[in-house]
């Protein structure tokens, strides 16, 4: 039978982004998913061609009446509907039931990944959920590292870069790229203004950063190109194809936070989803923690700099971080990450260690 995966989407398209990666990564590795989405238009550009063992079912309410397979995962804490819960309770066997959590470099995160919840109350009683985190060290679950097949090993940046140049999306001679996919930013005027030092494309994707930039007076030096929409493994090539030693990509919440790390070379700004009670400057500064161990002391501070400003922490400086610098801590950070054991691995090992320890 297949896995349940239930996903909410709350406000942009990180949630539904994230849990189509794990279904079609959990579909490859042969293992089937149901996945439950209360709004799946994203997936008419994100992933149109959908994915080998996965079904999208419309979570309605009231929800369809399907039989819980083997193991459900609720995303983000989207609680399945208490009619499914209740049918997991009367299983013969009890699924195994995982709130796969938000990515976070944050200290907690290793101290509360694989903790078991048992369920005293509800349509759930008896039932015990598990608390899986993805993180960037291996005491977490780990991060979502499947790539594109044209990506994966050194070729795979020159791959990206012909294909975005056969898109017309490659910078001309003399220009630097720098890839805008952020929420509405305040500090975007004056970081417009320090790109403008020197001749930049601007690859625009869509959303609030292009309406943004509608209101705006670009200077000369800098030449803006709106991007469709495109499936998720076409976004991964564009953020490989960002040229490490000249280009910059800047990202924003969880899904393309990650692929800025995973695909790509390149320095990366990254603007965490912003939150009124400034949660996000402390996700921040521990990500960077992690991020800058082992850099000199200038870079770290100037990359800090730059992150803080990206996320109204700081005001913009005057310069963004030397380029090489910057890209040496990419690569090591890049190369540390890829070693460690990915997120789909480490949660199908999960599975089976809780099934077998059920019996």
């Amino acid at each position: 039978m297949a896995w349940d995966l239930f996903c909410r989407v709350i406000d942009n398209f990180g949630d539904v982004g994230v849990c189509w990666r794990l279904a079609a990564a959990l579909g490859r590795r042969g293992i089937a998913v149901r996945l439950w989405i209360d709004d799946a238009r994203a997936l008419a550009w994100m992933a149109p061609a959908g994915a080998p063992g996965v079904q999208v079912v419309d979570w309605t309410d009231p929800p369809p009446d399907l039989a819980p397979g083997p193991v459900v995962v609720e995303a983000f804490g989207c609680a399945p509907p208490p009619g499914f819960v209740a049918r997991m309770a009367q299983a013969p066997v009890a699924p195994v039931w995982i709130n796969l959590e938000y990515l976070s470099a944050e200290a907690y995160v290793e101290r509360s990944h694989r903790l078991r919840s048992p369920q005293f109350s509800g349509p759930g009683a008896g039932l015990a959920k598990w608390f899986f985190y993805p993180g960037f060290t291996p005491a977490t679950g780990g991060l979502l590292q499947d790539l594109p097949d044209d990506l994966a090993g050194p070729a795979g940046q020159p791959a990206a870069a012909a294909w975005a140049r056969a898109r017309g999306w490659a910078a001309a001679p003399g220009e630097r790229t720098v890839t805008l996919f952020c929420y509405a930013n305040p500090a975007l005027p004056a970081l417009l203004q320090v790109l403008a030092a020197q001749p930049t494309l601007l690859r625009v994707a869509p959303g609030p950063v292009q309406a943004q930039l509608d209101t705006l007076a670009l200077p000369a030096t800098l030449r803006r190109i709106d991007l469709p929409r495109v499936p998720q493994a076409d976004f991964d090539r564009l953020l490989a194809s960002a040229d490490p030693a000249t280009d910059l990509n800047v990202v924003r919440g969880e899904d393309s936070f990650v692929r800025a790390q995973l695909c790509s070379g390149a320095p990366f700004l990254w603007q965490a989803y912003p939150q009124d009670d400034g949660a996000h400057g402390p996700k921040i500064d521990a990500f960077l923690d992690r991020y800058l161990a082992g850099a000199d002391a200038p870079l770290a501070t100037a990359v800090r700099a730059a992150f803080h400003a990206v996320n109204g922490l700081a005001p913009v400086p005057a310069a963004l971080p030397a380029q090489a610098g910057w890209a040496a801590a990419q690569a090591r950070w890049r190369a540390a990450l890829r070693r460690q054991d990915d997120l789909v691995s480490q949660l199908t090992r999960f599975v089976t260690q809780a099934q077998a320890e059920s019996r």
